[in-house]
Order: C-alpha cells, then structure tokens, then sequence
C-alpha cells in the first residue's frame, strides 16, 4: 500500500491538493504518508474524505508536540517496517491482554479502578446503534478539529482504522510499540460503532463516533475497551471506569492520550 502513495497522489486532479510533500520515515523505507506544508483549512478533510473511495487516500488532521511541532510527522518520526497487519490480530485477544496487564498494575494498587469488573475481563462490548451516516458526521468533527495547527495528511489505506499502523505512528509507545494492534482495535470499532479515525497527534488520538452506547450497561462495556486500549483516560481522567463511563453516554467523539 505504501508503493501506491506517488500514484494515488498523481491521480487526483490539478489543483485538488495544497502545496504538500511526501514523508520519508526517519529510518528509512518510502514514504507512507502525504502532509500538506500549512495547516489545514476548514472543509479541506472533508472534500478529501468524499474523494477516499476512488483516490484510496485516507485524510488525517495530523498535529505535532506543542514543544515542537515537527514531532512526528514534519520529521517522519515514525517506523512503518515496524508494525504488523492489523489482519494478525484477534481484537478480543489483545485487548484482554492489555485489560489484564492493566487492572494488574494501576497506579493505586488495587482493582477499585475498574468496578464493577475488578481483574475479570469483561469481553466486547455489543454494537452501538448508528445515529448518523458515519462519514458524514467524520466531516462534522474534522470541523472541530481544524485549529489553525493542524495539517492535512493522506495515507494509502482501504479504511480509517489502517492508517495508523501504514504510517507507523508510535503514539502510544509505553502500551504497545506496534501500531498494528491499535488499527486491529480500530477495525473492530469501526464495524460496532462507526467509528472514523479524524485526528492524530503526537500521542494523541481522536475518533468520530456514530454508534456510541446510550445506556450505562453498554456504556460501561464500552468504557472497559477504552480502558483496556488506553488506560490514561482513566487513571489520569475520570478515575474509574463507572465515572469514565457516564461521560461516554451519546458522545459522538472519542479522544485518547498516552502518557
């Protein structure tokens, strides 16, 4: 997929792109991603999204470290020969395994954190109900976080939920060094509650939301993925998973941080 970046970009028409300019990851490979040179202008993703089923480029609104803003992306600091296919991985497998590691180890010793579950992995969490076309309101966010910083980015990928591990992002490096997992866990929300991947940062990561849980059982649910796939929402954030899940109940947008 990362072959195909020249030629997609070269397929879309004149005019179609701000000045920009493909990303050499810092250790080498071809580039796996395009970054516009100045930040994004309002309705810029969204034009390139509706352009995705024929262009095959994902739009990202790519921002880097408020101490410095080259960090990744500018400055190709990510590693796509290091991460695996999302088609590797069992999603109810890794996330058990990030929830056991997790309510293992919290930052207070004890299981408090993640009542009513304790260490016991709950499993997935049923589908949502779709509110709204998912791509559509993938355009409504991007709005939002359009600010003035933030630069386009295209990536070859079929779907949202790859092109995490196509460019190699390395956000959550103290969870898991392969981004691979992470667009595995994306796939699956995608499918149960339309989620699009909109925004990535240096650590940060968020996510358009069609289907989100509208009761507490589902919510809760929900909140022990979230927990399991970034537990610094909680721990560092609401401060348990009951409370975590309140604030989840018909948001349309979920943000991640990795400490």
């Amino acid at each position: 997929m990362i072959s195909d970046l020249s030629r997609l970009l070269s397929s879309l028409p004149p005019a179609t792109l701000p000045p920009g300019r493909t990303v050499e990851p810092e250790d080498g490979g071809p580039p796996p991603y395009w970054l516009s040179d100045a930040p994004a202008d309002p309705g810029l993703w969204a034009r390139m999204r509706s352009r995705h089923p024929e262009s095959g480029l994902w739009p990202l609104l790519l921002s880097g470290l408020s101490s410095d803003e080259g960090r990744p992306w500018a400055d190709g600091e990510v590693s796509p020969a290091d991460m695996s296919s999302p088609e590797q991985h069992d999603v109810a497998k890794v996330l058990a395994r990030w929830w056991a590691d997790c309510a293992t180890t919290g930052e207070d010793g004890t299981s408090d954190v993640t009542a009513p579950f304790g260490q016991d992995w709950p499993g997935l969490a049923p589908p949502g109900d779709l509110a709204e076309a998912p791509d559509v309101l993938a355009d409504e966010c991007a709005e939002f976080l359009v600010d003035g910083r933030t630069r386009l980015g295209l990536v070859p990928a079929a779907r949202s939920a790859d092109t995490l591990a196509v460019v190699g992002w390395y956000g959550p490096a103290n969870h898991t060094g392969d981004a691979g997992e992470i667009s595995a866990v994306l796939r699956s929300w995608e499918d149960r509650f339309g989620v699009r991947v909109v925004g990535v940062g240096f650590a940060t990561l968020n996510l358009s939301v069609a289907a989100p849980p509208t009761s507490t059982g589902h919510a809760l649910a929900v909140a022990a993925e979230h927990f399991a796939f970034c537990p610094d929402n909680v721990w560092q954030g609401a401060g348990s998973l009951t409370a975590y899940a309140e604030q989840l109940l018909g948001l349309h947008s979920w943000s991640f941080w990795w400490d």
